[in-house]
Order: structure tokens, then C-alpha cells, then sequence
């Protein structure tokens, strides 16, 4: 007999779950792609992508994913023979800089492990040790999915700044943007890229590559050649060059209805505080069940923390063991281990905790966790649901937000 005949539910970092008025927004006939509502919708999402990473900069769109943003930022801004930095703590900072290479750039990693906090000191002097101020570009990710570390946007860019350093600031936000805050001219980020995935709730297949006035400026020296020119697809006033072809129209209308919800419905700052209430209520849990138990986060400073996902150490085959019980008898897909070192002893999982959830959704998964571990005798401390139902009633007392029945 198996328990998991209901709705499934994936609790992985990427792709979230799609809310069904998303879904049901690009299940429809295809549109005239040259005139009228497919058209008209463009500037909209325009103005609330921006709004979404807090910027008065541009925005273009590619329907490709997030490894395409990546290259898009790079081609954009930088030549063959540049050399950049890359913060990597984590697998997607490393992906990142392999694809920097093989576009012909230099790239210095500072190599931290997948459980600490890119280090802006040793940013600093990184960048006070190079000659003749040679970096063109910084590189982090914001929240990084394989760890669950959330690094310091701010606190790298005053680093870059300390140094004296012009190196433009990119930073991947795959991850974080519709979860984490992000303040991108605030915190003077210079390229920001994202996905559809994730904390946008729409289906995986555009990315978004963010920049300002002095990003597109050093773009006068690049040649990204036409498809990733990013020129066109953020300022021209003619939909056909804004997507360099047809545009991905059933995306378009998808994720039109997810920035209704996020942007115009439920707005950002309640989408931050949501985020991170779900995130706590997790975390609580995880508190207590290794209490005594087999597993713990990967991430000890909660301050450190993403509140999109979270990475979860265990003693060897443990990890394992929870997520092939939640998703054969319990409908719960929980997220495999991803770029811990081959060296590294013990097990890891993740939990992905962002974009279209509400409290019964995270208490659900938790629940089903413990199941796991209670039914294949996998020790763990007690407390652990009560514990994470306590978290949000503590969050919900601190912003006077208890309603009275």
C-alpha cells in the first residue's frame, strides 16, 4: 500500500510550484504574435520585473535558462582576454565561472567552503593585490541553491568599493529574486540575472539579465553578437527585436499572471516576510530533530541562510533514506545533494521552500519528513512540528499579524 495517491507536492530549489492561474494562463491558442494583447502585455512585465529586483535600470528577456543569462551577462559586458572574479562558495558560483572561461576570460576564483559566507575581505584585498586595477567584473551568487548560503550582496559591493577597484558587480539571483531581498540599484549591483523557475512561479524557460547605465556602457566594447544583445531586447520599441524573433508567448502570458500575483497582488515586501517566516518555521524543525539525530543544516548562522532553500547534512545514507520514502510514500520530492566535494563524508538533501507556498504546504512537507525518519528508524530529536508551528506564531505575534477569529 502507498500513502501518496493525492496531489504530489515539489519540494525541490527550483523548479517551484506553479500556481494553477499560472498554469491556466498559457493554456490557450496561440496568439497573433504581432499586434494586440500578446504586444501590449510586454511593457507591463517590463516595469514589474524591475520593480521585482528593485531597479530603475533595464531588463532584457531570453528564452533560454539560467546558463543562458550567464553567458548573456558575460557576452554583454566583457571581451576575450578580461579578467574577472568569481566568489565560489557554492556549485552554481563555479558553473558560472567555467562558462566565463569558455568564453575566453580569466577568471580568479576565491574558493570558500560550501558552508561559509563569501568572505568580502578577502575580496578587498583580492582586488588590492591586483596590478593596474586589471578586474573588469566581480561575480557571486546570491542565494546559492546547492548550499543554501545567501551571501552579503551589499557587504561585497563596499568591499569592491574599499578596493578602489571600477570592476563592474554581477550577481546570479536565480534563487533569491521573489524570495530573498534584493535591492539591486540600493546595494549598486551593476548585472543581475535571474529565471522563471523559481521564485517567479512560472514555467521553466525565460531568464532575465538586469543591468545599469555603467554595464551597458562597458558593453560598447563587446561584440555579443545578435542574439545575446541585449541592447534590442531592453530598449527597442519594436516587439519582434525585443525577443530577436518570435517570442515565447505561452511564457509570456504565464508569467504575466505570476508578477499579478506577486507584484500587484501580494507585493514584494509580504512576499520577503513570507518567505522568510516559512524559511524559520524549517529551520525550527531542523533545530530540533538534530537534537540527538542524524542530520543538521548545512548553514549554522541563520543570519547566513537563504530563505528559499535549505541544505541539510546527514550521516551517510541518511539523506538518501528520507528522500525516497517522501516521494514513494508520501508524494514529497525533496532536492538531491548537488557539488559537495567528492571527499566530503556523510549525505546531503535539500528543501526547497520557495515561491507559491503557504503554511499547511511547509508544515506538510515537515510532517512528512518526520514520517520518514520515524518509519525507517532514523533517530532524530522530538518536537520538531511543534517546534516549526511555534516559529510562526512567534513571527506572526512580532509583526502584529495574528488575526482575531
Amino acid at each position: 500500500m502507498l500513502l501518496n495517491q493525492g496531489r504530489t507536492i515539489l519540494s525541490i530549489p527550483g523548479p517551484s510550484v506553479i500556481p494553477d492561474r499560472v498554469l491556466l494562463a498559457a493554456h490557450r491558442a496561440s496568439p497573433n504574435i504581432y499586434e494586440g494583447e500578446l504586444v501590449d502585455l510586454v511593457d507591463g512585465i517590463h516595469q514589474d520585473l524591475k520593480h521585482l529586483a528593485q531597479t530603475t535600470g533595464d531588463v532584457a528577456i531570453y528564452p533560454t535558462n539560467g546558463h543562458g543569462a550567464w553567458e548573456a551577462a558575460l557576452r554583454n559586458t566583457l571581451v576575450p582576454g578580461d579578467k574577472i572574479v568569481v566568489m565560489a562558495n557554492g556549485f552554481f558560483a563555479k558553473r558560472w565561472g567555467a562558462i566565463a572561461e569558455a568564453v575566453g576570460l580569466e577568471v580568479l576564483y576565491i574558493t570558500q567552503s560550501m558552508d561559509e559566507w563569501a568572505d568580502p575581505q578577502r575580496l578587498a584585498d583580492v582586488l588590492s593585490e591586483e596590478k593596474n586595477r586589471s578586474v573588469k567584473a566581480v561575480l557571486i551568487v546570491h542565494a546559492e541553491t546547492s548550499s543554501s548560503v545567501c551571501n552579503d550582496v551589499a557587504a561585497l559591493r563596499a568591499a569592491i568599493d574599499r578596493s578602489g577597484h571600477d570592476a563592474l558587480f554581477m550577481v546570479d539571483c536565480i534563487a533569491s529574486l521573489g524570495c530573498d531581498r534584493f535591492e539591486m540599484d540600493k546595494w549598486k549591483v551593476d548585472v543581475a540575472i535571474s529565471a522563471s523557475q523559481k521564485g517567479l512561479m512560472t514555467p521553466i524557460g525565460l531568464s532575465f539579465v538586469f543591468f545599469n547605465g555603467k554595464a551597458y556602457a562597458s558593453g560598447r566594447r563587446a561584440n555579443p553578437g545578435p542574439f545575446w544583445n541585449w541592447e534590442k531586447r531592453a530598449r527597442s520599441d519594436g516587439f519582434y527585436d525585443r525577443f530577436h524573433g518570435t517570442a515565447s508567448a505561452h511564457h509570456l502570458f504565464s508569467l504575466r499572471e505570476a508578477l499579478n500575483m506577486i507584484v500587484r497582488e501580494e507585493g514584494i515586501e509580504a512576499v520577503w516576510r513570507r518567505h522568510k517566516v516559512l524559511a524559520e518555521a524549517v529551520w525550527a524543525a531542523l533545530d530540533a530533530w538534530s537534537e540527538g539525530g542524524d542530520l543538521r543544516m548545512n548553514v549554522s548562522n541563520p543570519a547566513r541562510r537563504a530563505t528559499g532553500v535549505t541544505t541539510v547534512n546527514t550521516a551517510p545514507g541518511v539523506g538518501a533514506k528520507i528522500r525516497r520514502w517522501c516521494e514513494a510514500e508520501a508524494g514529497v520530492t525533496l532536492g538531491n545533494s548537488l557539488g559537495f566535494p567528492a571527499e566530503e563524508v556523510g549525505d546531503h538533501f535539500r528543501i526547497g521552500h520557495m515561491g507559491h507556498l503557504n503554511l499547511h504546504m511547509i508544515l506538510g512537507v515537515l510532517s512528512c519528513m518526520e514520517a520518514a525518519m520515524v518509519a525507517q528508524g532514523i533517530s532524530h530529536g522530538d518536537g520538531a512540528i511543534n517546534a516549526a508551528a511555534n516559529a510562526v506564531a512567534d513571527n506572526l505575534r512580532a509583526l502584529n499579524t495574528i488575526p482575531v477569529c
